[in-house]
Order: structure tokens, then C-alpha cells, then sequence
């Protein structure tokens, strides 16, 4: 195991990105239990506020960010300074995200149905991260012979591959399947070769210009989501919070 963790995480230098991806998890996990908290009157947490402007917590995200990623790449990944600012990194990161969907639709949409796009931000990043960190990198591994570097570059491209598979299924609107599609390509695969969504990028992109095509995937999504839209409300529940009209 020591031999392992020195090989394919010491080695290669990728003991900050292990650490970022520790703290953003945390900070995901922190931040929404906070939220909770706040949104049902309990403990002693409470929304800041500047000048009786609420002040979103991706504020202090972007400025924690910031000073991680420059103070990362001026400290190299080889000093415990480096460790430090990947740790203030992937605390902002996970802050910054947890608000991703107030980026997305510039509009305060936390407790909505469109604020869960941010957990599936978050999900899919930390799954991306994940991949890096666990994947089989051809480079700064000491002792690899010709064979296992070509090995690990296929799976690099491989994992590449995938990743673009990954995109496409996100702009059809298929988050759920890009989500699990990063871990399992097949279901990345499958969301990119399905019909798009009608309210995703690609049917606005493409669809407008082949009405029956955009027609088949209306029908689809309807048939789709009557029969599971409410285990996914369900499970979204759980991991986001119910919307402000089902409480």
C-alpha cells in the first residue's frame, strides 16, 4: 500500500489534487448540511449580509479560488505550500459550485428546481477529479517500462474519449446519465446516442431546423419524466433539499 501511495500519488505529484478534491467534497457537504440548517430556522448559522446586501457564499469562493490557483502555481506541488493552497483551492471550489446554477441562470435559484443543477455540477466534477486522480497517468511514474507507459497512455485516451462522450450528453440535457457516465462510459454513451432533451442546448442548436426530430424528442422527455420524474425529485430531495413550492 505504501509502495502504491508512493508510486501513483507521491511520485506523480498528484498528493494536491487528492487534497483539493478532499476539501471540496467537505465544503460540499458542510456548506449544504449549513444551508439546511439555515432554511429550517435552526442552530446558530444565519445568511451574512454587507449593507443589507446578502452576501452568497460563492463571493468568498471566488476569492479562495483565486488565491489557491495562483498560490499553487507559484508554489509548485512539491512543498507543503503547495498542499496548503490546493487545500484553500478546493475549499473555494467547493463553495463557488455549490452556487453553480446562481452563475448559470444569474438569478438566486438555490431552493429551487433549477438550483439542483448545482449538485450535479458538483457530482460531476468531483467524479472528473476522481478519474484524474485514481486514472493510470503515463508520466512521473518511476520504474515504468515501455509496456505499462503505453498501457497507461491508452487508458489516458480512453478516459479522454470518454470525457468528450461525457460533454455531449450534457448538452443534450442528459445530466443524470453524464454524471454516471463519467464512472460508467456506457452511460455516457448511451445519454450522447439518445434524443436530446427539448430544453437543451443541442435541440435549441440543432432541432430547430428538423421540427419532427425536436417533435420525437418532445414525446420522449414526456414519456421519460411521467415515469421518473418522481423518484428523481425524490433522490434530488435528498441530496439538494426540497424546492421552495413542495415544502
Amino acid at each position: 500500500m505504501v509502495h502504491w501511495w508512493t508510486r501513483n500519488i507521491v511520485d506523480p505529484g498528484k498528493l494536491p489534487l487528492l487534497l483539493a478534491l478532499v476539501a471540496f467534497v467537505v465544503t460540499f457537504l458542510v456548506t449544504r448540511c449549513i444551508t439546511r440548517l439555515i432554511r429550517a430556522g435552526r442552530g446558530p448559522f444565519h445568511d451574512v449580509s454587507a449593507g443589507g446586501q446578502h452576501v452568497h457564499h460563492v463571493v468568498p469562493g471566488v476569492v479562495l479560488m483565486l488565491a489557491g490557483g495562483f498560490g499553487g502555481v507559484a508554489a509548485g506541488t512539491q512543498s507543503w505550500v503547495g498542499a496548503t493552497t490546493a487545500v484553500v483551492f478546493g475549499i473555494g471550489a467547493g463553495l463557488v459550485l455549490d452556487e453553480f446554477a446562481l452563475i448559470l441562470y444569474l438569478h438566486d435559484v438555490y431552493w429551487s428546481e433549477q438550483g439542483r443543477r448545482s449538485v450535479e455540477a458538483v457530482v460531476l466534477t468531483a467524479a472528473i477529479a476522481g478519474t484524474l486522480l485514481t486514472g493510470f497517468l503515463p508520466f512521473g511514474i518511476n520504474g515504468a517500462g515501455p509496456v505499462e507507459r503505453l498501457i497507461r497512455f491508452n487508458l489516458v485516451l480512453t478516459v479522454l474519449a470518454n470525457l468528450v462522450v461525457v460533454l455531449v450528453a450534457l448538452v443534450k440535457g442528459k445530466y443524470v446519465m453524464a454524471v454516471f457516465g463519467v464512472l460508467l462510459p456506457p452511460v455516457a454513451l448511451v445519454g450522447a446516442l439518445r434524443l436530446a432533451r427539448p430544453d437543451s442546448l443541442w435541440a435549441r442548436w440543432l432541432y430547430k431546423r428538423w421540427p419532427k426530430v425536436r417533435a420525437r424528442a418532445e414525446r420522449r422527455a414526456e414519456r421519460h419524466d411521467a415515469r421518473w420524474d418522481s423518484v428523481g425529485r425524490r433522490i434530488g430531495n435528498i441530496l439538494a433539499g426540497p424546492p421552495n413550492d413542495e415544502r
